[in-house]
């Protein structure tokens, strides 16, 4: 889903910079993330490897899971877990190959693969029930997830999920360009503030700590061949069939500057569900979790309302 914007930006970025990086390898850092964890990190063993989990919330409170895009962290969920954990019990995770959860020794990163690593993760570390929210390709296993198993999920959040086949990627992966395999391989801080950046309705909301945080997990240990491994193995199969199998409450959050994963694909996703429901927030890009915090809490504050309720508003 990445393949044509990251490539667009890096091409921006000047295609001379990115190999100038790849072959001097300057500038990355040796432990790049080594200091990251708190002490509400926890590693647990599940699907044959060690998941970097964190909770916050009170432990007897309804549990919120949440999943993050490519290339990114469980950190990318900060300001909602600050929020939502007065009255959640909020669970999320580095997926394999991301963060500080490492690479898969068995290369197995497609999007079923993934979908059954998650599952045996929430066996090990979730409740019996929860809500399960997702942005991007963490939207795309969320609600194939739920498509698999309806009895553990109360209620979807999709926040500009995968889906639908786009940039190329159908059935079958799309070549990976060059530009986008030097991006990943060397995660330049140029690269990675233009990439960021574009996913933004305002730029200027992208701030330098971010920056050096997504590159320092871009870089983490065994991280840079296993974003492009999963690349490879990515594939988007016409998904309403198994759209039509989440009969979980489905909220489908999009931001209307959304180019990555265009917010025309809302009505799509609203069509081919049995319960779902759109909000499109005008304020806000591909991740409005952090660009537009306060506008998509209140949306998803009055979703998880509408759950412990009995009914949406």
């Amino acid at each position: 889903m990445l393949l044509r914007v990251l490539g667009a930006l890096i091409l921006i970025a000047v295609l001379a910079i990115a190999v100038f990086v790849f072959l001097t390898r300057s500038g990355a850092p040796d432990q790049p993330a080594a200091d990251l964890p708190t002490g509400a990190d926890r590693f647990v063993e599940a699907a044959g490897q060690s998941w970097r989990v964190r909770e916050d919330g009170p432990a007897g409170a309804p549990a919120l899971v949440l999943i993050h895009g490519f290339s990114h962290s469980l950190e990318t969920w900060d300001l909602w877990a600050e929020d939502l954990s007065r009255d959640y019990r909020v669970i999320r995770f580095d997926l394999p190959g991301h963060g500080l959860s490492g690479a898969r020794e068995d290369g197995a990163y497609s999007v079923a693969d993934t979908v059954a690593q998650v599952a045996a993760l929430l066996d090990a570390a979730a409740p019996e029930r929860f809500v399960l929210g997702g942005s991007s390709l963490g939207g795309l296993v969320s609600w194939r997830y739920a498509a698999d198993h309806p009895e553990r999920v109360e209620g979807l959040v999709l926040v500009s999920p995968g889906g639908y086949p786009i940039h190329g990627v159908t059935d079958d992966p799309a070549p990976i360009p060059l530009p986008v395999r030097l991006y990943l391989n060397t995660a330049p801080e140029v690269g990675v503030r233009a990439a960021t950046r574009s996913l933004y309705a305002d730029p200027a909301k992208v701030t330098d700590e971010q920056v050096a945080r997504i590159r320092a997990m871009m870089t983490a240990p065994g991280v840079q061949n296993a974003l492009l491994a999963r690349l490879e193995q990515f594939t988007l199969p016409d998904p309403e069939p198994d759209l039509a199998r989440v009969t979980a409450p489905a909220l489908l959050l999009w931001g209307a500057a959304d180019v990555m994963v265009p917010a025309a694909h809302a009505s799509r996703f609203e069509a081919a569900m049995p319960d779902a429901r759109v909000v499109i927030l005008e304020n806000a890009g591909h991740m409005p979790m952090e660009e537009a915090p306060e506008d998509s809490l209140m949306v998803v504050r009055n979703f998880l309302a509408g759950l412990a309720g009995g009914q949406q508003d």
